[in-house]
């Protein structure tokens, strides 16, 4: 799969600048490959889409994260054969922004960061995951533990 086959829409996460109301922060990925190809790296072993706790969120900037034209790699992860479903590129920033609302939405609603994830294929609903970890590595691969989304109950 290439990542020019993916894209990215984010959402509710303009309160976070404004100080407003919190809501939990959304993302919609679109692919528009050849749906096998999603499914197949999207699957477990018996052929159904992997769980919310089956797969890991992750960025690893491409420059230093106080650099405003660093561009990560957003990625989705089998947990369990820490496989790529699925790569892209994005802003930094937006990235890190969105992670900020994930936080203080989760710190109002529960005491742990939450946001949604949608996965579609031309449009069409394929999976979504309610999601509370969002790590962020640096360009050498070292985990950013203070930008990251990490719940207390998780250790890593």
């Amino acid at each position: 799969m290439r990542r020019e086959h993916f894209t990215l829409d984010v959402s509710d996460v303009d309160w976070v600048e404004t100080d407003g109301e919190p809501t939990q922060p959304s993302v919609t990925i679109d692919f528009t490959g050849p749906e096998t190809w999603l499914t197949e790296r999207l699957s477990g072993p018996g052929g159904e889409p992997l769980g919310a706790e089956e797969t890991d969120a992750a960025l690893r900037l491409q420059g230093p994260v106080s650099d405003a034209d660093t561009v990560g790699v957003v990625s989705l992860t089998n947990r369990v054969t820490g496989d790529f479903v699925l790569e892209l590129n994005e802003d930094a920033r937006d990235v890190l922004r969105f992670i900020r609302a994930a936080r203080r939405y989760g710190k109002a609603a529960s005491g742990d960061g939450r946001y949604q994830v949608t996965i579609t294929v031309d449009g069409e609903l394929f999976v979504e995951y309610d999601k509370r970890t969002f790590l962020v590595y640096d360009d050498d691969g070292n985990l950013l533990r203070q930008h990251s989304l990490i719940p207390r109950d998780v250790e890593l």
